[in-house]
C-alpha cells in the first residue's frame, strides 16, 4: 500500500532541520505516511498558511491569528525564547525610544519578531519606519545603510557580532521581564483541519518522536543540522539548536500555552491583531 503523502513546510534554518532530522532521513517508523519536506522561510511559509496550501507548516505564532479558521496546533515544535529572543541591531547602539524613530529592517509583517516589536516599541505597524527583508538579508541592509536597525531572528542572533553590529535590545529577555518570566512564543507547527482528527493525532506523535529522536540522539542530528547553518560552525549550531529545540519544543505545557495567550491577549488588547484566536490543539 502506498504511504499517504503530506507537505511538510519548515524553514531552511538548523533548529527545524533538527527536528525533523528523524524524518527527513526515514529513522523512526512513518506509520503509512511520507512527507514532503518544503524548505523556506517563514514570512513565505506564514503567507502559505493564510492560503491552505501545506498539510503541516511551521508559522510564526503571529500568523497563528490568521489562519486558526484552517489549521490546528500541533503539541510540539515549538519555538519558545526563554527569557531570550529576536534582536534589535544596528551599526551604534540605540536606545528604544531612539528605535521607534529609525527604519527598521524586519523579517516579515507576521513573523512573531515583528509583533513583539510593536508590543516592545507601543507602536503599531502605522507608526513605524520599517523595510522588509528576508530574514538572511537584514545585515546587509543595516550594513549599507538602507535601514538603521535590524530585527534579527534565526542565527543571527548569535552572529551579529561577527558583522560588525551592535546590540540595542533583546525581545526575549523584554518579554520575560514584563511578563513573570514567560518565554516569548516565537513559532509552531500547525496541521489542516483537512486531516482527520484520528489522523491528526497520529501524524503529531510522529512529529514528537522526531524531535525526542533528535534530542536522544543529538551529535547525528546536529551534524545532520549542519549544512543548513549559515556562518556557522559545529559549536555555534550546536547552541543555536539548543535554545529553539528543548523541553518547549517537545510540549508547550501550561506555562507555554499560557505564553501564548498572553502574548496574542495583549496584541488584540492594543489593536494590533484582528481577533484574538481559541488556541485549538491536537490532543
Amino acid at each position: 500500500m502506498e504511504p499517504r503523502r503530506l507537505t511538510l513546510g519548515h524553514s531552511p534554518d538548523p533548529d527545524d532541520a533538527f527536528m525533523f532530522y528523524a524524518l527527513a532521513k526515514n529513522l523512526i517508523p512513518s506509520h503509512g505516511f511520507a512527507f514532503e519536506h518544503i524548505l523556506q522561510d517563514i514570512q513565505t511559509l506564514n503567507d502559505r498558511a493564510t492560503r491552505g496550501e501545506l498539510d503541516i507548516s511551521a508559522i510564526s505564532i503571529h500568523a497563528y491569528t490568521y489562519v486558526c479558521d484552517q489549521y490546528a496546533l500541533l503539541p510540539s515544535g515549538a519555538s519558545m525564547g526563554d527569557g531570550y529572543g529576536p534582536l534589535l541591531v544596528a551599526r551604534e547602539p540605540l536606545e528604544p525610544t531612539a528605535i521607534a524613530r529609525k527604519r527598521i529592517a524586519v523579517p516579515g509583517t507576521r513573523t512573531s519578531a515583528f509583533l513583539a516589536l510593536q508590543l516592545a516599541l507601543g507602536r503599531r505597524a502605522t507608526e513605524l519606519d520599517y523595510l522588509v527583508v528576508p530574514f538572511d538579508q537584514i545585515f546587509r541592509a543595516v550594513r549599507s545603510g538602507a535601514a538603521e536597525v535590524g530585527l534579527v531572528i534565526h542565527e543571527g542572533q548569535l552572529t551579529y557580532r561577527q558583522e560588525g553590529l551592535q546590540l540595542c535590545a533583546d525581545l526575549g529577555a523584554w518579554w520575560a521581564g514584563n511578563n513573570d518570566g514567560l518565554p516569548l512564543p516565537l513559532g509552531g507547527n500547525v496541521i489542516h483541519k483537512r486531516i482527520a482528527p484520528a489522523e491528526r493525532k497520529i501524524i503529531a506523535d510522529l512529529l514528537t518522536a522526531s524531535i525526542r529522536y533528535s534530542l536522544e540522539h543529538r551529535t547525528e542530528a546536529v551534524g545532520y543540522a549542519l549544512q543548513f547553518a549559515r556562518d556557522m560552525g559545529r559549536e555555534l549550531a550546536d547552541r543555536f539548536v539548543g535554545m529553539y529545540v528543548n523541553n518547549w519544543t517537545l510540549d508547550y505545557g501550561e506555562r507555554g500555552r499560557e505564553s501564548i495567550r498572553r502574548f496574542l491577549g495583549r496584541a488584540y488588547h492594543d489593536g494590533l491583531i484582528p481577533r484574538l484566536p481559541e488556541l485549538e490543539f491536537v490532543t
